[in-house]
């Protein structure tokens, strides 16, 4: 391997969004990154169906399917860089603010995961981190807003990190799919990276010039107003704490932190090139199977459930009747915008109002499992494997990432390695 490769793990690899956006599928020879290591466990679940369609593209892989919390660090080759998107379930837009459990939910404590990993490496830390998440990790928990964010922050900064983020729409610049999700870009106090952020004096500089996110996703602030505020290192004051009262999360879309004090501003997109749109991922009309095409009895179902609501409902659990409203949706989709974002449940024939519906030469079908797969930027068929569902292989669209996003990020950050060398 050469000395130039940057080695990096894949925790929580799904069906390897974040090894496509780096490494290339298949991998480009002159990809400056190498997974060396990766993990992927769902605890609900006794057939691992991510790990069927992992280790078909990519079968002679160091790839672990074992729950990562057994594994120890020991096992886990040393690396330059970290990558992974942590579970998002708790603070998912699925569910309510006051629902989440945050950082000591199910599943969101799989973050100390990681933390138990880069303080088991001690003096063999990654130099890099790249991880992603949901926007709502920025004000969550609902009666503590920003909280779960400043114990990563607080964590992070405990093992020697300076950390930048960035919420991303990808959309926004020109992908073909409106989904949001913050990027976390951690860079070891060893590297010049750090060094250099730490002699700059102007900090929202950083933000919109010189950090890595700024590089790769150009923005501008929205008012010019860079806010400081500090992250205690004492963890059990951060969760107990932190911003206790207060009706906003301190955190805006983008920010850096560095020995514990960090800078955050709102800023907005800044992209003059192409956009793509829903209708230029469809596959031919000849292509997709009749199973997909709305049926004639199922329409009213489908457009009761995109429609607008303002009805009584009957809550049996707790005796109790109660008025609920919402709003309808565009229906079907519009293809000359980019799509909404896809869920975990997208796939299935019944009637949903999440699921996209698209209306070609005079009839409405949903998506296939290619146009799910290109709406994140994946190769057509990724996850067409022997044993997975159509609806399985929605299910891990819905969990997945826009790989385009993770390509651009991976290009800037291999260009700071390469200096840093």
């Amino acid at each position: 391997m050469p000395n130039h490769t940057i080695k990096t793990v894949e925790l929580f690899a799904g069906v390897g969004g974040f090894r496509i956006g780096l490494e290339g599928y298949p991998r480009k020879e002159n990809s400056p990154y190498k997974v060396v290591w990766s993990n992927q466990w769902e605890p609900s679940t006794k057939l691992q169906h991510a790990n069927l369609v992992y280790n078909n593209k990519w079968p002679s892989s160091n790839h672990c399917g074992d729950d990562i919390a057994s594994v120890v660090v020991e096992a886990i080759p040393d690396h330059d860089l970290l990558v992974g998107g942590f579970p998002c379930q708790d603070y998912s837009v699925a569910t309510t603010l006051k629902r989440s459990g945050g950082l000591i939910g199910k599943k969101g404590v799989l973050w100390w995961q990681i933390y138990r990993i880069l303080e088991g490496k001690k003096g063999r830390k990654p130099k890099y981190l790249l991880l992603e998440n949901v926007d709502r990790l920025l004000k969550s928990p609902a009666s503590q807003r920003g909280r779960d964010f400043a114990m990563m922050l607080s964590s992070l900064n405990s093992l020697g990190y300076a950390v930048e983020w960035k919420v991303i729409n990808a959309a926004e610049y020109g992908m073909p799919q409106r989904r949001r999700r913050i990027f976390i870009i951690g860079y070891h106090k060893s590297t010049v990276l750090y060094k250099k952020l730490k002699r700059q004096k102007d900090k929202a500089a950083w933000l919109f010039q010189d950090g890595i996110s700024a590089k790769a996703f150009p923005g501008v602030s929205q008012n010019n107003s860079c806010f400081q505020g500090e992250v205690p290192n004492d963890l059990v004051e951060v969760s107990e704490n932190f911003n206790k009262g207060q009706k906003l999360s301190p955190f805006q879309n983008t920010g850096v932190m560095i020995n514990g004090t960090y800078w955050t501003e709102k800023y907005t997109a800044e992209y003059d090139g192409n956009f793509k749109s829903l209708g230029d991922i469809l596959v031919p009309e000849e292509e997709v199977s009749e199973e997909f095409y709305l049926q004639d009895d199922t329409l009213d179902k489908w457009m009761y459930l995109k429609g607008a609501k303002n009805e009584k409902r009957y809550n049996k659990a707790n005796d109790f009747w109660y008025n609920y409203n919402e709003g309808s949706m565009v229906f079907p989709d519009a293809l000359d915008r980019p799509s909404r974002t896809i869920i975990t449940g997208e796939g299935g024939k019944s009637a949903s109002r999440f699921k996209h519906v698209v209306l070609v030469n005079g009839r409405l079908r949903r998506l296939t499992p290619i146009e799910l797969e290109r709406l994140n930027m994946f190769p057509d068929n990724h996850t067409m494997v022997d044993g997975i569902t159509d609806a399985k292989r929605a299910f891990f669209m819905g969990n997945a990432l826009v790989v385009g996003v993770v390509q651009q990020l991976g290009e800037v950050l291999a260009q700071e390695i390469k200096a840093d060398k």
